[in-house]
């Protein structure tokens, strides 16, 4: 099975985070599926760091090969079918990483993984 990691669940499970969920862990520690990190959430860290809102215990680019390659994550591209679907989607989410994030879970259909229930407005399956 596949999922895509939101930002926030990305950060929590390779810092071993309390905060990410028995479930999550579960689905995201299960050799038998892939994980997909998309550049939105990439994007979004260093957008974050850059601007002091995050702090990393690496450089950013350092921190961002590390984990990707240690955690065999899959980097989901940003694709114009993405995009495509951001565009006709109903202004029910404002964010603009998040919404790109449900873009793109609806496309590759992989249910997303997020604390944050206001992908519950969204026709996604979310994990938590």
């Amino acid at each position: 099975m596949g999922y895509l990691l939101d930002t926030s669940s990305f950060l929590w499970f390779v810092s071993d985070h309390s905060r990410l969920s028995a479930i999550a862990r579960r689905h995201l520690e299960d050799s038998g599926n892939s994980v997909h990190l998309s550049l939105a959430s990439v994007w979004e860290i260093a957008i974050k760091s850059i601007l002091g809102k995050l702090e990393l215990p690496l450089p950013f680019d350092e921190f961002i090969d590390i984990t990707i390659l240690g955690y065999s994550l899959s980097v989901l591209a940003i694709e114009m079918e993405h995009l495509r679907q951001v565009a006709a989607m109903p202004l029910l989410h404002r964010d603009p990483f998040d919404r790109l994030l449900i873009a793109q879970s609806l496309v590759e259909d992989l249910p997303i993984i997020t604390s944050d229930r206001a992908f519950d407005s969204s026709p996604v399956q979310r994990i938590w």
